[in-house]
Formats: C-alpha cells, structure tokens, sequence
C-alpha cells in the first residue's frame, strides 16, 4: 500500500472514531452526524435527515461487512480491510457523499461556498489548513465557491483506498 493511502486510511478511522475509543460503533456515527447537521447552517430538515441516514447507513455497512468477530465494534484492523475490497463500500459512500454536498449546496445552485464548506469539513475533524487547501485545489471562482460535483468526486476519491496521489489527499496534513 502506498503511503499516502495509509495516512488516508488512518485519518479517516480516526475521524469516523468521533468520540475517540480507538473503535467505531454506532454512536460515532450519531455523534459525527450531529455535529455536521449543526455547522449545516441554511439546510433543510430533508437534507438534515439525510444525511443523518448516510450516516447510519455508513455505520450499518462498515458493522456487516468488517465486524470480522462481531463484537459490535470495527478496530482500525477490521477497518483497514477495507483496503483489500473497496468496492463493498461504493455504494454507501456514493450516497453518503450525495448527502453531503447536498448540506454543502442549501440554495441548490450547484456551488459551495468556501465558510459552509469549510464549517462542514471543521465539523468532521479535517485539520482548517487542509480543508483550505483542498478548496483552493478546487480552483473557486471568483465568488470564491466550488462546483458540488467537484466535492462529491473528491468525496468518493478519498474514500476509495486503492486511489493514490489525490487532491484530498491534501486534508491529510499531519502525515
């Protein structure tokens, strides 16, 4: 595996471990959505409950598919497997992302702007240096927004393990 997807790997394990038990559970999910649906600043309730479904169902299909010895939590071991079948999880990270940028977008123009997004990414742990980073990859205009279908591809790169060099990979900044 090439550095930089371990570090991505590792980041994102550490991010959905919202409450910091070194596993995922359920409530990581709970608390991770909350925490988004607040800095969600301008969406509806449609789009809150959403979103709060990708991120259950996220948690449902990391549960079925790692929980190797169904304790009812995923080690960053059982997570890490992931690596080896991305494919299980294009689905649940497809729609997790649609929710996402549909926060990121409230007034459906089909552009985020930079304080929602960076409120959004802030709210799921990413490091404001690596979030400002990767917005300016995007290349805003000049009323400094970025396309939603820009964000919801990167969205999809950095999940995917087997995806190296990406821009994403900028929110990776202690590495």
């Amino acid at each position: 595996m090439q550095p930089e997807v371990l570090h991505r790997v590792t980041l994102i394990f550490n991010l959905l471990d919202a409450d910091g038990s070194g596993s995922l559970a359920p409530d990581d999910f709970e608390l991770m959505s909350a925490r988004v649906s607040a800095a969600a600043t301008g969406s509806g309730d449609a789009a809150k409950s959403a979103a709060h479904a990708a991120f259950r169902r996220f948690w449902t299909t990391l549960a079925a598919e790692l929980d190797a010895d169904g304790d009812g939590v995923v080690s960053f071991e059982e997570f890490s497997a992931c690596v080896l079948s991305p494919e299980r999880f294009d689905e649940t990270i497809a729609d997790f992302a649609d929710s996402l940028a549909t926060l990121g977008d409230p007034d459906g123009d089909g552009l985020i702007e930079r304080p929602l997004f960076l409120a959004l990414m802030t709210a799921i742990g990413f490091d404001p240096a690596g979030i400002n980073a990767l917005f300016d990859a995007f290349e805003p205009t000049e009323a400094d927004e970025i396309s939603v279908a820009s964000w919801t591809q990167a969205i999809k790169d950095y999940y995917a393990p087997d995806k190296a060099g990406i821009t994403a990979d900028l929110l990776v900044t202690n590495a």
